[in-house]
């Protein structure tokens, strides 16, 4: 399976995240999935690709032209992709994946993150959608969006379309079987 993991790219946060993310990535290789991904060799996205190159997987780095400099993109992805803008990067890694995932990040990773599940919600595709909430990173966030089914903002159902983990072995679990799980959904319906 093709999983697109979106994360942050920064170099300094806490360790704690990199060994869970590249940890994330180890497990994904060793299961037999593909990385799709922003091809940065910094941060949580640098985390993931060094796990999955570490357990030997494939790596598919898709990024703008603009962040082709030394030492930015992982040196060892298997394909790297160029694109021209941060909109087309977002586009071809929806395309080229069949899962997603999020990591913790900042500003783009929520802005790749909200344009997935906006997507999902209009039925423009139905991947699983993960978020991987290493050491309570996104309890503020998952919060927000209750609070905008509490005031209405938005129909319940909607926090249906995405599952929160602490634990990467059941997040690998969900996003493999979620096919399965919507067939059986369905026919009990």
């Amino acid at each position: 399976m093709n999983i697109c993991v979106f994360g942050a790219s920064s170099d300094r946060i806490d360790e704690s995240y990199i060994h869970a993310v590249e940890a994330l990535g180890e497990r994904m290789a060793e299961r037999g999935h593909r990385l799709v991904y922003g091809g940065s060799a910094h941060g949580l996205m640098g985390a993931v690709a060094r796990g999955v190159h570490k357990a030997g997987g494939k790596i598919l780095g898709i990024t703008p032209r603009f962040f082709d400099v030394d030492g930015k993109n992982f040196p060892y992805c298997t394909e790297l992709r160029y694109t021209e803008t941060m909109r087309e990067r977002k586009q071809v890694m929806e395309e080229c994946s069949e899962a997603v995932v999020m990591v913790p990040g900042s500003i783009g990773t929520f802005d790749e993150f909200f344009e997935i599940l906006t997507l999902k919600q209009l039925a423009r595709h139905n991947k699983p959608i993960a978020i991987y909430n290493a050491n309570g990173y996104f309890d503020a966030m998952q919060k927000m969006l209750e609070t905008a089914v509490e005031q209405e903002f938005m129909p319940a159902e909607n926090l249906e379309l995405y599952r929160c983990f602490t634990d990467r072995e059941e997040l690998l679990a969900y996003v493999e079987t979620y096919g399965c799980q919507q067939n059986e959904a369905d026919s009990e319906k």
